[in-house]
């Protein structure tokens, strides 16, 4: 376990220290499990994003101009989604 210094305003202190007690634990604890939580999210950003990276990678037969035009889209709609009655109850 590696020591570090912390400096931080006396109110956030006072604080840090009431929300210790009321978990049973040390505001050293309290950083700890924050610059985890940092960690594991950054990580985990990381992640998606090298994700995102490869299935834009794979993408090789998308254009922007390739657009349906309001008419063709309603036909698509119109073709392929099952009408849907409301019925009066």
């Amino acid at each position: 376990m590696k020591n570090i210094t912390v400096a931080m305003p006396e109110h956030v202190y006072r604080v840090a220290r009431v929300v210790a007690d009321e978990q049973d634990t040390s505001v050293s604890a309290l950083v700890v499990r924050y610059l985890e939580r940092l960690s594991f999210a950054d990580k985990g950003f990381k992640r998606l994003e090298a994700l995102q990276h490869r299935v834009q990678s794979e993408i090789t037969e998308f254009h922007g101009g390739d657009r349906l035009t309001r008419d063709e889209v309603h036909d698509v709609c119109v073709h392929t989604v099952p009408s849907v009655t409301l019925g009066t109850a």
